[in-house]
């Protein structure tokens, strides 16, 4: 794996969103390093995507209630357990589960497994809400992919939060895990 700087020269084979998703932090004057891969479904795919980009790739989980009609996009590292009850208590919500893939792809654009906190840039209507665990704004740098799962990005924690985010019109609620 080889690790660049930016966007890549050619975008011949890549996915409109993805394109979309470096338009984007381009136009913020984000500074971000990429590493190309084989999909990585899972934390444990992520392991040598770690290795090259130097940190550890966020965990994101998409969860709704029970009735469908709440939704939350949860960062938290890579590392840490997700225990539903303890994130339940804190937002005031009852029974929280996985979301259903059609809702990822109907307000982020994303399918399972490229799930990644960039894709609120397509929530225009603001249907899901932004959970971070605190310690992921404890390190310096964040890693995440550009809403596709064959590519991966390593850029400022303090970009997300004082650009990105508020360029993307989410509020996130900081949580404790």
């Amino acid at each position: 794996m080889e690790l660049y700087n930016g966007r890549p020269e050619n975008t011949e084979g890549r996915l409109e969103k993805e394109i979309r998703t470096y338009d984007f932090l381009d136009s913020l004057g984000i500074t971000y390093e990429r590493v190309d891969h084989e999909p990585a479904m899972t934390i444990e795919a992520c392991e040598e995507i770690d290795r090259t980009l130097g940190i550890s790739i966020c965990k994101n989980l998409f969860l709704c209630n029970r009735q469908e009609t709440n939704f939350y996009l949860l960062m938290l590292p890579g590392d840490k357990k997700f225990r539903t009850k303890d994130l339940s208590a804190q937002i005031g919500s009852a029974r929280l589960s996985f979301g259903k893939p059609e809702y990822m792809e109907r307000f982020l654009d994303i399918t399972p497994g490229s799930l990644s906190v960039l894709g609120l840039m397509n929530d225009k209507d603001q249907n899901v809400q932004l959970l971070i665990d605190e310690d992921v704004l404890k390190e310096p740098f964040m890693a995440c992919h550009p809403c596709i799962n064959t590519t991966s990005l390593k850029m400022k924690t303090e970009d997300l939060t004082k650009k990105i985010i508020p360029e993307m019109k989410h509020t996130p609620v900081i949580v404790r895990l």
